[in-house]
């Protein structure tokens, strides 16, 4: 049997505006037993300097996207031009190169304070579309990579059957790489979705579809069901440049958003990721459905995608459940993505304050944990899984910050690299900025995208 262990934070944030000083959290079996703020640090607690978190969560990652960083911007281009850079990458993968890729990736997430990660999985088959012995394969090697890097994953099974939406409304078919993604039916998708088998508890299933470019109207109903049925949660991109939202228009005559609330696909359990160019009547729509958003700031403002209207969707007394995703990794840190939904609403509105440092750390912990399907997660309390961040105050980014303050002073000003130590399900994963498991993370790293570049 485990024995309890004590852990005393000099600072923690329990979900409120300001950190609470002295907290002693027991730990058992994984768990948060108890929490308990004010305490002078007892002799047998281990001492956590500094400001401790809530694990993070990754809402939004396409892991084989990380071998692009720093290879797509010659000539400038635009994302459809990125999108051709992207589909070479994918015609090179195997399910062995694809777990070494995706373990270093999911392992520098962990050295940013990821716990869990959404990963949006859409390169399902070999080249020109041919299964593997096990049709599952490349998924199988995403669970078993996150596992390596210890860290949690919802496996987001994608739904990819067109090639997007042609002049005449009408969904091309799938060519070249795209051959990898699709399963020919939504039939013949479920049918592969409902094999997958994890054989672990740090892996949970979802579904997505894709983007209304990539699944017919006809089969957007059945996807929908297919979560509803499982209880699943059901992400999907949505409005992420104009053009998607000027093709839905011309072929429906309707928006993205009103396409899915008319499949039935935007429940509670929805995330829509970016949504970055919705309409009014869009931003009424997912309130009213209880859908939440997921947004990529990095990966938005690197595209050139455009500015969400992230004001508009918290305000009011029922705010739009947020959650941060570092989606194509042009930067793997979650504190930047967090202080970016801020920073770029304040562009957008030429006014302060909209999200405060609270507010963006229930993003990046409890709603991107919820999101995923992890509702015991994300949180200090007791009875939720041991998922901790530690970030001291004594590095140059941080040196003078007002203790008292400290969420604001990591949400706005920390990096990744302040990091120092982070718990998954009461497991230390990093230790001093070291992983635990792959103590040369950028070694790793190296390799991997040499051997597939």
């Amino acid at each position: 049997m485990n024995r309890p262990r004590r852990l005393w934070c000099e600072w923690a944030w329990l979900g409120g505006r300001v950190p609470e000083h002295g907290v002693l959290l027991t730990v058992e079996s994984g768990r948060l037993m108890s929490v308990t703020s004010g305490v002078e640090r007892p002799a047998d607690a281990e001492h956590l300097t500094g400001l401790t978190l809530p694990g993070l969560a990754n809402a939004h990652s396409h892991a084989f996207h990380r071998a692009l960083r720093g290879r797509t911007h010659a000539d400038g281009g635009s994302f459809w031009t990125w999108r051709e850079v992207m589909y070479r990458v994918a015609e090179r993968l195997d399910p062995d190169s694809y777990h070494r890729l995706a373990r270093a990736t999911f392992a520098e997430m962990a050295l940013a304070g990821v716990v869990c990660v959404g990963e949006f999985h859409y390169l399902h088959h070999g080249p020109g579309g041919r299964r593997y012995a096990d049709p599952n394969a490349m998924g199988h090697a995403l669970v078993a990579a996150a596992a390596d890097a210890g860290v949690r994953i919802t496996l987001l099974d994608v739904c990819y059957l067109a090639g997007g939406l042609g002049e005449d409304g009408r969904h091309l078919p799938l060519v070249g790489p795209q051959l990898r993604f699709g399963d020919g039916t939504v039939e013949a998708w479920g049918e592969r979705v409902a094999d997958l088998d994890f054989g672990g508890d740090h892996a949970r299933s979802g579904v997505a579809a894709h983007s209304v470019r990539a699944v017919p109207v006809r089969d957007l109903p059945e996807v929908a069901r297919f979560a509803t049925g499982g209880g699943l949660p059901l992400h999907v991109h949505v409005s992420e440049q104009p053009a998607e939202n000027a093709a839905c228009l011309a072929a429906h005559g309707l928006t993205p958003t009103r396409l899915l609330a008319e499949a039935g696909a935007l429940t509670e359990r929805t995330t829509l990721v970016h949504a970055t160019h919705l309409t009014d009547d869009d931003v009424a729509t997912v309130r009213e459905h209880g859908s939440a958003v997921c947004l990529c700031p990095t990966t938005e403002r690197d595209l050139a995608d455009g500015l969400p209207r992230t004001g508009d969707l918290v305000a009011g007394p029922h705010p739009v459940p947020l959650s941060l995703g570092s989606d194509q990794h042009a930067q793997t840190d979650l504190f930047e993505e967090a202080r970016a939904v801020e920073l770029h609403e304040r562009l957008r509105t030429h006014r302060r304050g909209t999200l405060d440092a609270g507010a963006l750390l229930r993003a990046a912990t409890v709603d991107g944990h919820s999101g995923l399907g992890w509702d015991d997660a994300g949180t200090l309390a007791p009875g939720s899984r041991a998922d901790l961040v530690n970030v001291p105050l004594d590095g140059v980014r941080l040196a003078g910050a007002d203790p008292a303050r400290a969420t604001d002073a990591v949400v706005f000003a920390a990096t990744a690299t302040d990091v120092r130590h982070v718990m998954v399900d009461g497991a230390w994963t990093v230790r001093d900025g070291v992983h635990t498991r792959l103590p040369d993370t950028a070694r790793e790293l190296d390799s991997a995208i040499k051997e597939l570049l």
